[in-house]
């Protein structure tokens, strides 16, 4: 058994989705008098979505190995992590509770790809997912962000260069790569904040 680890970055929905949001997007913006999106806005957010928004990689550590980065067909990354998963005694991360895990098992449905691990997403606890942002802020209402935790534990930000809002820009470029080692920095500062946070250094 060992500790996993665990990032993701995500993407707004393709091509092939577009159909189904539109009629989606139609019925919203019909409840509304005035002040509605546009498609393309509606469109960008659908990469919080894990109905419709797609992983680009997952990259992910075991223990105190190496990160990795998993940057193929979803599905396949998929498949590869759920495999990963089964052994796994803790998951942890920031902000997996309310979003990595939850997309990632929208993902895996949408996917037909069988989840090896049936995970209990019961709050205010921090077994078997321990969330470095739920236990920073001690399970209140605030959202506080990954480089906000590293900073203040003096922990290099892992937001060099490039930070979530730029993931979709950079992947239209084809940097895919300096997208997956943006993801895999992401899981190094996880890794050293959860260990100064459990007193484990």
């Amino acid at each position: 058994m060992y500790k996993l680890y665990l990032d993701i970055e995500t993407i707004p929905a393709g091509e092939e989705q577009h159909g189904a949001l539109k009629i989606l997007h139609a019925k919203k913006e019909a409840k509304k008098e005035k002040n509605g999106e546009d498609f393309e806005q509606y469109l960008l957010k659908t990469s919080f979505d894990g109905s419709f928004g797609r992983i680009i990689c997952i990259a992910y550590a075991i223990d105190d190995n190496p990160v990795e980065c998993l940057c193929k067909d979803e599905a396949e990354m998929l498949r590869k992590f759920w495999e990963l998963a089964k052994d796994a005694d803790l998951f942890i991360g920031h902000n997996v509770m309310d979003f990595d895990l939850r997309f990632i098992y929208q993902r895996s449905i949408v996917n037909r790809v069988l989840p090896s691990v049936d995970l209990n997403f019961a709050r205010y606890r921090n077994y078997p997912i321990y969330d470095t942002m739920k236990e920073w802020v001690k399970w209140s209402m605030n959202s506080i962000g990954l480089e906000h935790v590293a900073l203040a534990l003096g922990i290099p930000t892992p937001k060099d260069g490039i930070d979530g809002s730029q993931v979709f820009d950079f992947y239209k470029k084809g940097k895919i790569k300096e997208i997956a080692e943006y993801c895999k920095r992401d899981v190094e500062a996880t890794r050293a904040v959860y260990k100064r946070m459990t007193f484990r250094e």
